[in-house]
């Protein structure tokens, strides 16, 4: 196998030099007469010239043919089968098929190749599986899912939260039956529309104090559309589902923090605008206002 790789690859080389030592006679032919060949006689110097490459061109085939007299042929005819149409093909696009077949022909054999070789070792690292017989006496504690939750004990949460802010005020309503759906507004700076499925938030809409209550729609305001991104990143930062009401009262006292959303200046460069836009940003840890670019 060794020697029949070696003789193909000498065939291969011997091909290349030809076609190397070919090119450069067509070249020689195309400059034609050149300045180095000198004024007197340089019509015999091109022609000497012309016959040295010829020579070596000759040569050289000799030398491919010997190469490929050497070759093993092959144990018989190549079963192409329908892959032999593609020589009829006359577009340009569907006569590049036969060297994707091509690729997906030698993907294939080493995808066969190594399976083989992976079904060989695999056998002997075979995992022992133990079994074990644990006491059932001790059962264990069912786990509560956050999402079903009696809709009493999200409203009490949801009160126990807005009796800590003054100037944020929560309504309720339940459009998805079960669900609750509340209203966050913050003074005269914007309104929130929260959705929650129950304990945990499933989604979150800021607007204007003037635009409508609809959840799916965004603002009409690049501010509060920058002010929603940031929600739903620190809705994900906030999320807890061991502990829910924790998670809630936390992501509350981060959206109250969007009360001074047009009053407090950015704390890392101080201005009030960047961009034409003022703080929507506020730390997941201190609250403190950031652009989004300062972040």
């Amino acid at each position: 196998m060794d020697r029949d790789l070696e003789q193909l690859y000498a065939a291969l080389n011997a091909i290349k030099v030809l076609r190397s030592n070919v090119g450069s006679v067509f070249e020689t032919v195309s400059n034609g007469l050149r300045a180095d060949h000198g004024e007197e006689g340089k019509d015999i110097k091109f022609i000497s010239e012309l016959q040295v490459l010829l020579t070596t061109v000759n040569n050289n085939l000799r030398d491919v043919e010997n190469a490929v007299s050497n070759l093993t042929p092959p144990p018989g005819p190549f079963n192409l089968g329908n892959t032999t149409h593609l020589s009829q093909e006359t577009t340009q696009e569907r006569q590049a098929l036969y060297g994707q077949l091509v690729n997906s022909y030698k993907w294939t054999d080493k995808i066969r190749e190594y399976s083989s070789v992976a079904g060989n070792i695999l056998p002997g690292y075979a995992i022992q599986k133990t079994y074990k017989t644990f006491s059932t006496t001790k059962r264990r504690k069912p786990q509560t899912s956050t999402h079903n939750v009696q809709p009493e004990v999200i409203e009490n949460h949801i009160l126990a939260i807005d009796r800590l802010f003054t100037d944020m005020n929560i309504t309720f309503s339940r459009p998805f039956a079960i669900n609750p759906m509340i209203q966050v507004t913050l003074g005269r700076v914007l309104k929130a529309i929260i959705a929650f499925k129950g304990l945990m938030i499933e989604w979150i809409m800021v607007k204007a104090q003037t635009e409508s209550n609809d959840i799916w729609t965004e603002s009409r305001y690049i501010v509060f559309r920058k002010v929603t991104e940031n929600s739903h990143a620190a809705m994900c930062h906030f999320y807890a589902p061991n502990m829910p009401e924790l998670a809630i009262k936390s992501y509350m006292h981060w959206l109250h923090s969007y009360i001074t959303l047009f009053s407090h200046p950015c704390k890392k460069c101080g201005n009030h605008l960047y961009g034409c836009l003022p703080p929507t940003w506020r730390d997941l840890r201190t609250l403190e206002p950031c652009h989004d670019e300062c972040k």
